[in-house]
């Protein structure tokens, strides 16, 4: 196993670490939120006003600035030096808080029309629409926040911390649930509540970021220029980039679009389900791809493409590794997770049902949504913008027409299955065009990948057997989990040697490491 394929390893191990706690906050996040809004028109609301600032965060930030920050902060670190490196996030900074600030103000201006374009089955409803308007100026705000806390992310994550910006949205997640309990106790409208709750979330988020920002010597307060030109490479790296990201986030719009227009609670079912999606997601596909940016950045800077196509194809094996027996154990446990996790206060048996349809329909699609991060990785790391755009425009297409042709029959599930359909088409598009630039047997899969796919379908059909005792078939998660990696282990399956010498490895040095501290005690 090569230097890069050990690096990204090791720190997806620390992203992983830092997002289970994150991801055990936000399901208690969720948890609460579901109890004080259930699923109906106030909860419709305010995920609808939450969405839009985190699609423009995924507009300005994550999806197309951070994406176009890494790669050329990494060169200018590499060719210039860190103060220069440094210069450049300043001056991407005072750029961001510039052209974020006038978004933010028409956002506010024209929060009717806004409200009108992402949720126009709301009109049906003249107090649920008026409510949403109101959440939509309370919150969008936000998207400054983030988007400065994106661009720490992509510092940090640069210097090789991953640590901090991990932790960041348990921060988030911990204010909004004091803040839904805090509105329940004061008798407050909980939808309010959390909105301003999302504004103090965002600031805690920026402020969690700091120390590790000066620890690595980068102060706010320094040289920057309007016209740095570092930001000007990045800026004309970003141009496709931000068209990809507005696909992506134009995407989301339509299908909460298509999703107002069904019965009421279908955004929120959607919502909820996508959330236990984003678990596994998050903890592990969502880990790999963030770690696998800076690293890729790395090796194409330096030329060494055949190190480059090695970490390439092991960080999408190991995220298919991981991946395939989540999305087994996602569709088998889908009523009982459900139900145990949500099933309480406003949230009913009705909607219980019907966000573990959408669950399945995710589910389908959870190996796709976290192989594609990894892969577009490739594309920014090597300077290719424009390829990951057009093929995210063709799936755009795939994912509405088939929302649209599904949404009746199978109403908000046929939204869900058309996301996970399109996410594959994603993928295997993506893959198959970089065979011109890494060459046809770049993804080298074979047998132990059969075997991870054959464990999976065990796993899924042991979940589905145990499905009917409720909150017993979830105890069941971490033994088959283990009965997994044991048997993965036992057949020499390759990501699970890695991991079992990774952690074993990491288990040793810190009982080397106890042991040698004890000894080094006086009187020792």
């Amino acid at each position: 196993m090569s230097s890069p394929v050990r690096d990204i390893a090791k720190n997806v191990s620390i992203v992983g670490s830092a997002t289970l706690l994150s991801r055990v906050f936000g399901f208690f996040r969720d948890l609460v939120v579901a109890y004080v809004l259930g699923a109906g028109p106030a909860a419709d609301a305010f995920y609808v006003a939450f969405k839009l600032p985190n699609m423009m965060r995924r507009l300005f930030a994550e999806g197309s600035m951070t994406m176009a920050f890494v790669p050329i902060f990494s060169r200018l670190r590499e060719e210039e030096g860190d103060q220069a490196a440094f210069a450049m996030a300043r001056s991407v900074l005072m750029w961001l808080l510039s052209i974020l600030s006038v978004v933010t103000v028409l956002a506010l201006a024209f929060a009717r029309p806004l409200t009108l374009a992402i949720a126009p089955g709301f009109t049906k409803d003249p107090v649920l629409f008026d409510h949403t308007v109101t959440l939509v100026r309370i919150i969008f705000p936000y998207i400054i926040q983030i988007s400065a806390v994106a661009l720490c992310m992509g510092v940090l994550n640069s210097l090789g911390h991953f640590f901090a910006p991990a932790m960041a949205t348990s921060e988030l997640n911990t204010v909004l649930i004091l803040g839904a309990l805090a509105s329940l106790a004061l008798g407050v409208d909980p939808s309010i509540g959390l909105a301003w709750s999302v504004l103090a979330g965002g600031l805690g988020q920026w402020f969690l970021q700091q120390p590790y920002i000066r620890r690595h010597n980068l102060r706010w307060i320094g040289p920057w220029s309007w016209r740095d030109k570092g930001v000007a490479r990045m800026a004309r790296l970003m141009l496709p980039t931000t068209f990809g990201a507005a696909i992506y986030q134009l995407n989301i719009m339509l299908s909460t679009l298509l999703a107002s227009f069904l019965p009421q609670g279908s955004i929120s079912y959607l919502y909820y389900a996508d959330r236990l999606v984003q678990f596994p997601l998050g903890l592990f596909g969502a880990a790999i791809g963030t770690v696998a940016l800076p690293s890729l950045a790395k090796l194409a800077a330096s030329g060494k493409i055949e190190e480059f196509t090695e970490a390439l194809s092991a960080s999408i094996r190991l995220t298919a590794f991981i991946c395939l027996p989540a999305a087994a154990g996602l569709i088998g446990l889908a009523a009982p997770m459900v139900a145990v996790l949500f099933g309480r206060g406003a949230f009913t048996l009705e909607a219980a049902l019907a966000t573990s349809r959408a669950l399945l329909a995710y589910g389908v699609g959870l190996p796709a949504f976290a192989c594609v991060r990894p892969v577009v990785a490739a594309y920014f790391a090597l300077g290719d913008t424009k390829t990951p755009v057009w093929v995210g425009a063709a799936c755009l297409a795939v994912n509405i027409g088939l929302g649209a042709a599904l949404m009746f029959p199978l109403a908000h599930s046929g939204l869900a299955l058309a996301s996970s359909i399109s996410s594959w088409v994603n993928f295997l598009l993506l893959a198959r065009l970089l065979r011109g630039r890494l060459g046809a047997g770049w993804l080298k899969y074979g047998r132990t990948t059969r075997i991870s796919f054959a464990l999976s379908l065990l796993v899924g059909a042991a979940s589905y057997a145990t499905s009917g005792h409720g909150a017993w078939s979830l105890a069941l998660i971490i033994p088959l989990a283990a009965i997994y990696m044991v048997l993965a282990y036992a057949l020499r399956v390759e990501e699970a040697v890695m991991l079992w010498e990774f952690f074993s490895k990491r288990l040793a040095n810190r009982r080397a490491g106890k042991l040698a501290r004890k000894n080094s005690k006086p009187g020792s």
